[in-house]
């Protein structure tokens, strides 16, 4: 038995411990807000916070993280106000948008886990997501803004 929060709710699995935290997401709490883009952990589309670290779902089997917390896209704020949310809206980053809570998360993670955030900081952390659509130069501003907004 694997015992996680997801959301602020604690949670028990008792399925295959090997299986990703993406399908325990998706398919069991029907949080659909994590995607699934390519199972190999190379498009940053499954990002998640695994106590407060960005993890990709997809690559991580729930038998690893019990005891857990893990926050979601829909978790991240409960009324969508998180600085990176705000900045995202604001900046119209999203195009297509499938690739959008992996960036929103993974940016989240850097914003809320630095004094200060430079380019270097960006371009590192956002390293792993992945954007089809090339919304890079909003993403970075968007990043920018919440930054400076927190």
């Amino acid at each position: 038995m694997v015992n996680i929060v997801v959301n602020g709710v604690e949670r028990q699995f008792d399925g295959d411990e090997d299986t990703p935290l993406l399908w325990y997401l998706r398919d069991e709490l029907g949080l659909t807000g994590t995607k699934y883009g390519c199972g190999i952990a190379a498009c940053g589309v499954c990002t998640v916070h695994v106590d407060g670290a960005p993890a990709f779902a997809c690559v991580t089997p729930v038998g690893t993280i019990d005891g857990a917390e893990v926050t979601t896209i829909e978790g991240l704020s409960e009324n969508g106000d998180h600085p990176v949310q705000v900045a995202w809206r604001d900046l119209n980053v999203a195009q297509c948008g499938y690739c959008q809570a992996g960036q929103i998360m993974q940016a989240a993670a850097l914003v809320d886990g630095s004094e200060t955030v430079t380019d270097e900081d960006i371009d590192y952390a956002m390293t792993g997501n992945l954007c089809r659509c090339g919304t890079y130069t909003r993403i970075r501003a968007a990043i920018r803004q919440a930054a400076e907004a927190k």
